[in-house]
């Protein structure tokens, strides 16, 4: 099968001279020109995982003209694309046929193509595959010049304390490497409780966080944004684990007028050699190993910002390739929230991406409030640990 890479690099080239917030338009119009497509559209993913935005191929018209809203449905022909992260080809009466590929970089799935073609071959679904692939390397470097894609995965209003705590969390919810796969979600409550999750790969290892700040609405939020950006400072200064939780209570007891935040912090060395844990306040992870859900004990240390405090212990992680960890707020066993039966969840998720078991996890957690915003914000942090070369890796991951 021959792919059509000098058709892919003059995509790369035609979206360098266009606008940043052209994108799809520019695969569009190759993808018209090489194939006859007649209708193309890019389908982005909101922030929950629930819905759809659909940004129709319509140059000049305005964003609102060009957007659709699309459940995402569960067992529904987009559900099955970005769960199989695999092309689909769907046979339309008197339309042609319509493929549909997923559009993802880096276990970051953005959203889903689809266009209507004539005829389709192994060849040219190849092809679509490959420009998918480019639209979404085009959205990654295109999205720090405009508010387009932000506003593409905004199915709901946004409110000060939410805009506020979105903003906290990593541009991309979803990270794939040889040696780890990652995803992490968040269901806001109704008035914003200060939840966020972090992480962050360097040379040598692998940092994720969880953090729960005291407080709802624009207060948590600010109380977020000292934890997160105190967090994010000490480990981008190269500062330990014990030294990053340290300088996340400092700023609280400097800035945060007698608050306080639960979190966890984990560092894992990529080669597998060491996996260290701080845990200040927070409920205890979960592990699947083996075909078993069990609650990692852990020594608790008191929140960020409660005084008195001595030093963080940092802990020893048992994590093994194979490993299934998932960190989540409180959020997650409020009242309502406790019907949800995680270890079942995970048990039953076992065969999926981390980014499926996020999302069927915070899905079932609003589901338990009936319709009704969740009291508190729940938010879920879930890694497969592959090891050092990737031995434990799913042979479709």
């Amino acid at each position: 099968m021959v792919s059509d890479r000098t058709g892919l690099a003059a995509v790369l080239a035609a979206a360098r001279d266009a606008a940043p917030v052209n994108s799809l338009d520019v695969v569009a119009r190759d993808l018209r020109t090489r194939f006859g497509a007649r209708y193309v559209s890019f389908l982005f993913v909101d922030v929950v995982g629930s819905r759809l935005l659909r940004v129709n191929d319509m140059t000049g018209a305005s964003d609102e003209a060009r957007a659709e809203r699309v459940p995402l449905a569960v067992s529904g022909i987009y559900d099955k694309v970005l769960r199989s992260q695999k092309p689909v080809q769907v046979e339309q009466d008197g339309q042609g046929q319509r493929v549909l590929a997923p559009v993802t970089n880096r276990g970051d799935a953005i959203g889903v193509l689809e266009l209507f073609l004539d005829a389709v071959t192994e060849d040219v679904l190849a092809q679509v595959e490959e420009a998918a692939h480019a639209l979404a390397y085009l959205i990654v470097a295109d999205r720090r010049f405009t508010d387009l894609y932000h506003w593409g995965n905004r199915t709901t209003p946004v409110s000060l304390a939410a805009e506020i705590q979105r903003q906290l969390l990593p541009s991309a919810p979803s990270c794939d490497a040889v040696e780890f796969a990652l995803a992490g979600a968040l269901v806001p409550a109704s008035d914003i409780a200060g939840d966020t999750y972090d992480y962050s790969i360097d040379s040598n290892a692998l940092h994720l966080s969880v953090t729960d700040a005291m407080g709802h609405d624009v207060n948590a939020s600010l109380i977020a944004t000292l934890v997160v950006n105190a967090s994010r400072g000490a480990r981008r200064a190269g500062a330990d684990l014990a030294e990053q939780a340290r300088q996340m209570h400092q700023a609280l007891l400097d800035h945060g007028n007698n608050t306080f935040a639960t979190g966890q912090l984990l560092r894992i060395a990529l080669d597998g050699s060491r996996a260290q844990l701080v845990n200040a306040g927070h409920p205890g992870p979960l592990r699947l190993r083996d075909g078993s859900v069990e609650e990692i004990a852990l020594r608790i240390d008191m929140p960020f910002g409660f005084p008195p405090q001595g030093s963080y212990h940092v802990q020893d992680l048992d994590l093994r390739p194979g490993d299934r960890i998932v960190l989540f707020t409180d959020g997650v066993q409020e009242r309502e929230a406790a019907v949800v039966d995680l270890p079942g969840l995970l048990l039953r998720t076992s065969a999926e991406h981390p980014r499926e078991v996020v999302r069927t996890m915070v899905t079932a957690v609003a589901d338990a409030y009936g319709g009704h915003p969740p009291k508190d914000d729940a938010t879920v942090l879930c890694l497969d640990w592959y090891g050092a070369r990737g031995g434990a890796r799913r042979p479709d991951a």
